[in-house]
């Protein structure tokens, strides 16, 4: 998936956002029909970024709690019902007083002396510790129940970091992510290290790549569709933040290679992940006497529950859930960053002397909006919230947005044209150079991501959490999240088909050709393709010359 379509889209991105410095709604001057595909991902990066610093909260109440001298979720303790798999031996005890009989449960290191009955729980202290301490959920969406403070403060912290971090555009965060984006590797090779000297270690690894491994699954259609979705949220393709990052770029930068090492770089430390995770989840089993498969889960139950229980398990337990967390936490505000920077870099393209002037409480007054809208992902059914809104607007919208991406610039505008374009910034290159990326380009990664679509909306199953099966008004709910997203295409194809002149066909002619200002932002970069591009004078009016002092082009923080 990577190779078909997470590549393909990474370059074509990276490329088309350094070659005309525009953020992902002003760059389909490239072929204005298609503008609302820029808004589509605008406003999937907007949804996703509400629940995405709720599971960064997640993480913070799961760092903060780690501060102690115990893990609060390595034992059942006063929060667990008598359904909590105790690390002791609990015992059902029957003792009968005159016309009465007491049941006891007796939790005792050593109950061979005991002439009572075992009885164990069937759920980890990890799982009710995230239900009933971090999550305090409820019975469903149709019990909304109270707002949970912890998670309120903590999603505000969150969004302070946020705000921080970004209050002064590209030139704050680009900083910020230097320590987000290396302490990661510091911390998987730490967990990696203790991992592979842990007993057991090696089953959890067959498990993960080995002999153990399931490879009959590669014939499953699931597989392949996880596959696809992965790429896309680790490569960030297709939400629009590639376009609004790589417009700050220098012109002549190599485009190319900057895809080529980030998409191998970045699937490299997955596979390293996955070696630091099932190293210590097979010491994990053989602990509890468990196979691999049965400890192993998905999603919140890997971060919050499977991996802190194994962690729980581990000497000097609290500093390996210290490190841990802390790692969730920079990847977590590395990829917030992005969604966020979407956001008003298309402000910035679209008001760019309103953001000169006011970035600072604007940027403050987003985060303020985007965190009021998140209030409801952190009450007692604020889970559901958060899985709702991942399971349809990061999947069908986000590919919709790619499929149509793909075929307005490389089959309307010209994949050759593109060719043309990225060769202006990285130099000529010999046909047979582009022979693989045009077969991606033209058909295969169209096609592939359309059967995928297609095959994810077959498949289609009502979504559930934690054995809660979603009621159907919230199934229509997130039906009306995908419209709301994909509603901006048809919306902005008609509203620039009026205002073009002409008949019918000539106005859908001249909206299917790049706008008479899309090219290079600088003069001195346009050559004699371009020679001919009216400047924007809006833009031209905010356009301040700063010294290159930072490593990135004039033509870059001119948008600052």
């Amino acid at each position: 998936m990577l190779a078909l379509a997470g590549l393909p889209l990474l370059l074509l991105e990276c490329s088309l956002g350094q070659f005309a410095s525009l953020g992902p709604i002003e760059i389909w001057r490239i072929a204005p029909l298609f503008q609302g595909v820029g808004f589509t991902m605008v406003v999937i990066s907007t949804l996703v970024s509400i629940y995405y610093n709720v599971i960064i909260a997640y993480s913070l109440f799961y760092l903060f709690s780690s501060f102690r001298s115990y893990l609060p979720w390595s034992d059942c303790f006063e929060w667990a019902d008598g359904n909590c798999q105790s690390s002791l031996h609990v015992y059902h005890c029957n003792v009968t007083l005159e016309n009465a009989t007491l049941v006891m449960n007796v939790s005792w290191a050593d109950g061979n002396n005991l002439t009572c009955s075992a009885r164990n729980g069937t759920e980890l202290p990890s799982k009710q510790y995230w239900d009933k301490v971090a999550l305090k959920r409820s019975s469903g969406m149709d019990e909304t129940g109270q707002v949970v403070w912890h998670l309120a403060l903590c999603l505000l912290l969150a969004w302070i970091i946020t705000a921080a971090a970004l209050v002064k555009g590209i030139k704050s965060s680009g900083k910020v992510v230097y320590v987000t984006a290396v302490f990661p590797y510091i911390v998987l090779i730490i967990l990696l290290v203790r991992g592979a000297t842990l007993e057991g270690a090696r089953d959890g690894i067959e498990y993960y790549i080995g002999q153990q491994s399931d490879i009959t699954k590669l014939s499953n259609g699931e597989v392949w569709r996880d596959a696809a979705t992965q790429i896309f949220y680790s490569l960030n393709t297709a939400w629009g933040g590639l376009i609004a990052l790589s417009s700050y770029n220098k012109f002549q930068n190599n485009s190319y290679w900057d895809s080529i090492i980030v998409s191998i770089i970045n699937c490299l430390t997955s596979i390293l992940a996955g070696f630091s995770i099932f190293s210590i989840l097979g010491h994990m089993a053989l602990v509890s006497g468990k196979k691999v498969s049965e400890v192993v889960d998905e999603g919140f139950g890997l971060a919050f529950i499977a991996y802190p229980d194994a962690l729980a398990k581990l000497p000097i337990s609290p500093l390996w859930s210290i490190l841990f967390f802390c790692m969730l936490l920079a990847l977590g505000l590395d990829s917030q960053f992005a969604l966020i920077e979407t956001l008003t870099t298309t402000i910035q393209d679209v008001f760019p002397a309103l953001m000169k002037k006011m970035r600072i409480p604007l940027t403050a007054a987003i985060c303020a909006m985007l965190f009021l809208l998140g209030l409801p992902c952190v009450t007692q059914s604020g889970i559901y919230w958060v899985n709702l809104i991942d399971s349809f607007c990061g999947g069908w919208a986000l590919l919709f947005a790619a499929v149509l991406e793909l075929v307005a610039v490389i089959w309307i505008y010209g994949g050759n044209r593109v060719i043309m374009d990225i060769e202006m910034m990285i130099g000529k290159k010999p046909w047979i150079f582009w022979l693989w990326w045009r077969a991606c380009w033209y058909f295969v990664s169209p096609v592939l991501l359309a059967v995928i679509l297609v095959w994810s909306l077959v498949t289609f199953e009502t979504p559930s959490y934690g054995g809660v099966v979603y009621p159907k008004w919230s199934v229509i709910l997130g039906f009306l999240m995908v419209v709301f997203c994909l509603i901006w295409i048809p919306i902005i194809a008609i509203v620039k088909v009026i205002q073009a002149p002409g008949n019918i066909f000539q106005r859908i002619a001249k909206c299917c050709r790049p706008t008479e200002n899309w090219g290079p932002r600088l003069p001195k970069n346009r050559g004699e393709r371009y020679k001919h591009m009216k400047d924007d004078t809006a833009k031209q009016e905010t356009d301040v010359e700063i010294p290159d002092i930072t490593g990135f082009d004039n033509s870059s923080f001119q948008k600052d």
